[in-house]
């Protein structure tokens, strides 16, 4: 990765010109980058950003000049100071929700609302499994799973992460470095074991999450960031007739209309203080390679941030 000096111009039909105050770091990123998620080269990268609309182009008549916002799908290239992009990406931005705020949640909290809330609809009262929960999406998912009274078992890496995801509402969580997921899963819901696991390590936890399940219950594979999953559907049935889903953000945020209550579900937690974010790590842009090297090696904790 290296900085380009490029020529930013006005917006065309649709568009609008946008100034980043804050870019996210996501592993979905690191998908680009790596080639797991193609990528016509060469190419920006970065999905996810929070900036103020310098310009808009023509027909463009729910944003003006000023107005904060914030945006996580579109093109890629959040990896700049300035661009011009697709209009109808943009989200606006409450008062009350800062920009270094928003910059936590837009591609990590609006992954916490579809996981819980269109993917598998959490009601209240389950007992689910989710891995990686002092992430960035899994701080949000602890708070998010608090909000709707489910009970999360989190799993983690560090007693430190633990003690993390647990500030953040996580009910149990499991040390993969010293515990047995499946045993201590087993243990804290009598042997029944819980209906949805959300997955985003992928090869290195699948069949922990498989053995983890309840007849008929449900594996959410929403990322793989130890490794691509391949099931053998004979797995899915000797395991209790399991069912699998491998979402993508893409085909549960459109209409724009859809996605703008998304996004007000989101905010409406964060301004009744259910969900709190914010920023803990931060590297400049210029050091964006630093930043992937802290997150492939899980050394980052919540969300992190690339300062323009």
């Amino acid at each position: 990765m290296k900085f380009e000096d490029v020529e930013v111009g006005d917006p065309g039909p649709g568009q609008a010109r946008v100034r980043h105050n804050y870019i996210a770091l996501n592993f979905i990123d690191v998908y680009f980058r790596t080639g797991r998620y193609p990528l016509a080269l060469p190419n920006g990268l970065g999905s996810d950003a929070v900036g103020v609309v310098e310009a808009v182009g023509e027909g463009v008549d729910y944003l003006k000049p000023g107005d904060r916002v914030g945006y996580l799908m579109g093109p890629q290239g959040a990896y700049s100071q300035v661009r011009v992009m697709p209009a109808e990406v943009l989200i606006p931005l409450p008062d009350g929700v800062s920009d270094r705020t928003a910059a936590t949640l837009m591609m990590k909290g609006m992954t916490a609302q579809y996981l819980f809330r269109q993917v598998y609809p959490l009601k209240g009262g389950e007992t689910i499994l989710y891995h990686a929960a002092a992430g960035g999406v899994g701080s949000i998912a602890c708070q998010w799973a608090r909000a709707l009274g489910v009970t999360m078992i989190g799993t983690v890496s560090t007693d430190e992460k633990a003690a993390i995801a647990r500030a953040n509402g996580c009910a149990y969580t499991i040390v993969t470095k010293r515990e047995n997921i499946v045993e201590r899963v087993k243990e804290i819901t009598n042997g029944k074991g819980v209906p949805v696991v959300f997955d985003s390590v992928g090869k290195d936890t699948l069949m922990d999450s498989l053995k983890c399940l309840q007849p008929r219950g449900t594996l959410v594979s929403n990322g793989t960031s130890s490794g691509s999953v391949v099931v053998d559907s004979h797995l899915l049935a000797a395991n209790g007739s399991l069912w699998m889903t491998r979402p993508a953000m893409v085909h549960y945020i459109w209409p724009r209309a859809h996605m703008l209550d998304m996004a007000k579900e989101l905010f409406d937690h964060v301004l009744a203080g259910r969900i709190v974010s914010d920023v803990r790590q931060e590297f400049a842009l210029a050091d964006a390679a630093e930043a992937h090297r802290a997150l492939e090696s899980r050394k980052t904790v919540g969300a992190t941030v690339l300062i323009p």
